[in-house]
């Protein structure tokens, strides 16, 4: 009886602690992701919530919102951390160019060769360059926090053909997001870039109004593409799968500096998580792919500087086009190089 009573008063103790520390929170961040629980971005934000809370002692609470409760799409959401009403929201770099065209510079072919560089890239000062960028395109309202991953590497994938080389691409009708630069990569490539909004590509695969498609192999097998006739994947790792993890400025500016500390290093955590998900997911994927029948082909370097040379195009286009692409694409590509030096001489030191 004695020790029922312990246990009862224990646990009521236990339940009136975490209420408190619910009732004591100072500051509430609402973060949202327009995906699912099986998603990089949700890995992210669970590493990012159990961060914050328990580094500012219960001082912050954060409320985590996945799939579109608050808001459906990138212009929806991004408005909502303008105003207020959201304080956290991951988009892709599609998701965000009608607001922030140049970020869609993440989605040039070709430029960031490796893992290694791509995080690299993304640690460093490209990422504040870009913050800087938004902050004051957006009247100080929108902060760019960090660029984690989500997905790993766009691949082109097909019904139709192995493709080795460009030349592999012509004539193929291959998907793309409603933005000009994914479509004038495939234009570039010899293939006709046909939009397709993401609920409806399964069906557009087995119809033939698509015939392929440029994504990670996550979501590839998430979505069950083979089933519709995707069988062919090509490696040609030509972008890196970037996510944009955006802050009300206002709400993180009024947070006092120790608690500012607490969710920059709450966001360093998050993308650490997003960099590792997908490397291991990825493992899976791709033998369920290859175990279902996939054709899955990695191009030798010849064969993918083929690409990088038919694809060069879309530089010129993109700083031409997009404002303040010059002054992106000088940023990545200076990064880039940064990145280069910095990883192939650790890579040197580590052979000795």
């Amino acid at each position: 009886m004695i020790m029922k009573l312990a246990k009862t008063v224990a646990l009521s103790a236990l339940v009136a602690g975490s209420a408190l520390t619910a009732v004591a929170a100072d500051y509430t961040i609402r973060a949202t992701a327009n995906s699912n629980e099986n998603d990089e971005d949700y890995d992210g934000l669970v590493v990012f919530k159990n961060y914050v809370e328990s580094a500012s002692n219960g001082a912050i609470e954060v409320e985590l919102f996945i799939g579109t409760q608050l808001c459906s799409n990138g212009a929806e959401c991004l408005q909502g951390v303008a105003d207020g009403s959201i304080d956290v929201y991951i988009s892709t770099s599609g998701g965000a160019s009608g607001l922030f065209p140049y970020v869609q510079v993440l989605d040039l072919p070709y430029l960031m060769a490796d893992d290694r560089i791509a995080e690299h890239v993304l640690s460093g000062d490209f990422t504040r360059k870009m913050r800087a960028m938004a902050l004051e395109d957006s009247g100080d309202a929108i902060r760019l926090m960090t660029i984690g991953n989500t997905g790993g590497w766009r691949n082109f994938a097909n019904t139709q053909r192995r493709v080795a080389a460009p030349a592999d691409m012509a004539g193929l009708k291959i998907r793309t997001v409603v933005a000009d630069l994914p479509q004038e990569l495939v234009k570039a490539l010899g293939a006709s870039p046909t939009p397709i909004p993401w609920p409806e590509l399964f069906t557009s695969f087995q119809t033939g109004v698509v015939e392929g498609s440029k994504n990670g192999i996550t979501d590839i097998m998430g979505m069950k593409f083979p089933d519709a006739g995707l069988q062919y994947v090509t490696l040609d790792g030509h972008a890196y799968m970037g996510a944009l993890w955006w802050m009300s400025n206002q709400k993180f500016m009024a947070m006092p500096e120790d608690m500012r500390r607490v969710v920059v290093d709450g966001f360093y955590a998050l993308q650490q998580a997003t960099f590792a998900s997908p490397k291991r997911k990825s493992i899976q994927a791709y033998e369920d792919f290859v175990a279902g029948g996939g054709d899955l082909y990695v191009p030798t370097p010849a064969e993918k500087d083929a690409f990088k040379q038919a694809a060069s195009p879309v530089y010129d286009w993109f700083k031409s086009n997009v404002a303040r692409g010059d002054e992106v694409f000088t940023a990545l590509t200076d990064a880039v190089a940064a990145a280069e030096a910095d990883v192939n001489g650790a890579r040197d030191a580590d052979l000795n």
